[in-house]
Parts: C-alpha cells; structure tokens; sequence
C-alpha cells in the first residue's frame, strides 16, 4: 500500500445545514440510527490503509472531538500516525473578524505545518457531507499509475438548474481533466460532478497551497485547479456506486429515507471487507410493548415503542407513546414523543420532547424540524 496520509474538512459546509450545525460540525451531524457523517469518510479511508488523518475543524467541534475520542472505533488510536484534530491557527493579535477560515484553501492554508510536516508522498482530501462506502484504495492506485499531479473524483448525477455551489467536469479519452466549472446552467440533465474527494501528491499539494498564499488566492478548485490545468496533470477517477451529498435539509431527509431502500442499505453496510465503523455505545435492546407496529423503519438500541412507526428513523432511547403514529419521521437520539400524537416527515434534533396530543407535518420537500432540547 501507499504512502497515504487523509486529511478531512469538518466544517466546509456547516452553512448549508444551519439547522444541523448551530451547535456542531457537519462532520458530526447524526445519520442512519447510529452514525455521524464523518464515519463514512473515516472508514473509508481506514479500509484503504490510511492509518494518519488529519481533521481540519473551524468551530463548534467539541461534540466532533467527543465522538472521535482517540480514534479507537476505527483502528487509529496509535503513538506514530492516527487521528489529529486540526483547529483553526489563531495568533494573540489576530483580527477575530478575519481569523477563521470560510473556504477549502483558506483550511489548506491553516493547515500548511500539518501537510508540510507530514511524511507520507500522496494525501487524499474529502469533506464530510458525502455518504458513499468507497474503495479508495482502487482511487490511490489508479492516481499513482497515471503519474498525475492530482486525481478528482467524479460521479454522474442528474442535476436540476436550481442547485448552486456543484462543479461540473470534462475529461478526455484517457481520463484527464480538460475542463471543470460550476454548474450555472438553467436546463437540467446528467453531468459528471466534482465529489470532493482527491488524491493528490503531497510536495504538489504544499506548493500549491504556499502558491496560492503568496498570490491572495483563496478558491481552491477556481485558483488552483482552473489556473494550473495547462501545467499539470489533473485525472479524474469516476465512481458507479451509491453516493449521496448533504447540502441541504431536504437532502439529508431524503439521505435518510434512502436507507429504507434495501439495495441502498445493503451497499453501505452490507460489504463485510468495509463495514462502517463510529463510536460504539452500550445499550439495552429495544423495547415493543403489546399493540405496538413498526413497519419499514430503522430502530436503533434502547428504543421504546408503545405506538405505530411507519417509514421512519429512530436513534437511540427514542420513546414512542401509546396510541401516536410516528410515520416518515427522522427521531434522534433521546427524543420523546407522548401519547395520542401524529407525525409525519418530521426531524427532530437530540433530547427534543414532543407533548401529548400534538399534530406535526412536514413534507419530504420541507421537513417539519424541532431543534436540540425544544419542548413542543
């Protein structure tokens, strides 16, 4: 195996879920029952051998660091290597208007003594709004036989003329990047997108990121890939499987329901070689009392449903009251719903507690949310 160390940004797309991130980073936000977003990168990236990640954090990370611990549930609790926290570098007299990083090179370059101390030759790059269970040891190996300077991921997706903030790509007969831009087109159809996800080699990357520095540039796909590809060699690797990106609330809700599609479910946890691994708690088994339903839900540990479930996501110690129908629902962990209540496409946030009676609706397009610790 390579050379590889990974490098991860925790907070690059907070924005676009404000909802989910008021109070921690994208990388943390929960998903699937049991998951936090950055144990899909994270796994990953452990399947491929990597066993040196760094993660770039901004803000709001206390939860991130609490998840990740010292990288035990994924195998990267070591002396030489493992898993380092990058927080943002603020001297005593910055300016706190202009301290913190807003894009992925302004990361980069908050970063810069963690990449140019790290000894590894090649770095792979991923943000942690992507849900996908990948081989990127196929990615790595591809990017080395090409003898590219930078290897993008891409995958075809459909796109609308609504969406904002996508890079569309075009490559050549051999796989090497001729063109990538953002999305501005009205009309809709299939386009190769930029995932996010990037092998690069490591000397390339550093200089690229001190380049960038000394010119004030601070996009990184529009001031260093755009400028540079007639200098070096930028390869695209195309990805065929299931992959989902978290930009939106309405994304992350039809993410979610995605995994009550069996074949979805099945190709991101059903690979025994590349479970996904997260941080492991002990939990009682959940708990169907007499006259309780659940159809075509996910249940996670320490549930206790005295009601009907229908389509729905639980997390864990969720509580269902008796004659309340959960239907289309995203419950996260601790949320307690009471008696005589129906909801339906509703996300709740942590221990969020919803009263006796109570009638919710949402619709998949815009899901009803109730925020952490909100009584309603």
């Amino acid at each position: 195996m390579a050379n590889v160390v990974g490098l991860i940004f925790s907070n690059i797309h907070d924005k676009n879920v404000p909802e989910l991130t008021k109070l921690r980073t994208m990388a943390s936000v929960p998903f699937g029952c049991r998951y936090r977003l950055i144990d899909f990168t994270l796994s990953n990236m452990v399947h491929s051998g990597i066993e040196h990640v760094g993660v770039i954090t901004h803000y709001n990370y206390q939860s991130l660091m609490d998840h990740l611990g010292s990288g035990k549930s994924w195998d990267l609790a070591r002396r030489s290597g493992g898993i380092q926290i990058l927080p943002p570098f603020i001297t005593a007299f910055a300016n706190p208007g202009a301290s913190l990083y807003s894009t992925r090179l302004e990361a980069l370059r908050n970063s810069i003594s963690f990449i140019s101390g790290c000894t590894e030759d090649y770095v792979v790059l991923s943000d942690c709004d992507v849900i996908c269970n990948i081989d990127l040891g196929d990615m790595i190996d591809a990017h080395i036989a090409s003898r590219a300077d930078a290897t993008m991921m891409i995958k075809k997706t459909f796109l609308t003329g609504d969406v904002s903030g996508v890079y569309v790509t075009e490559s050549d007969e051999n796989d090497r990047l001729t063109s990538v831009k953002e999305f501005t087109e009205r009309g809709g159809g299939f386009r190769d997108v930029c995932t996010n996800i990037w092998v690069m080699n490591r000397r390339f990357l550093e200089n690229a990121v001190l380049d960038a520095e000394a010119h004030g540039y601070t996009a990184f796909i529009k001031d260093i890939i755009q400028r540079n590809l007639e200098n070096c060699s930028v390869n695209v690797y195309r990805h065929e499987g299931y992959f989902a990106t978290v930009d939106s609330m309405q994304s992350y809700y039809m993410c979610s329901m995605d995994l009550l599609n069996e074949d979805v479910r099945h190709e991101l946890f059903g690979n025994p070689s590349r479970p996904v691994f997260t941080k492991v708690r002990n939990s009682p088994p959940a708990v169907y009392s007499e006259g309780a339903a659940v159809h075509n839900s996910l249940i996670a540990d320490g549930c206790v449903i005295n009601g009907k479930v229908e389509n729905s996501i639980l997390f864990r110690g969720v509580r269902v009251g008796r004659n309340t129908h959960v239907k289309n629902c995203i419950l996260m962990q601790d949320t307690i719903v009471g008696e005589n209540c129906t909801l339906n496409a509703v996300i709740t946030d942590k221990n969020a507690v919803i009263r006796d009676g109570r009638n919710l609706s949402g619709y998949e397009t815009l899901p009803f949310y109730i925020s952490k610790f909100a009584q309603v």
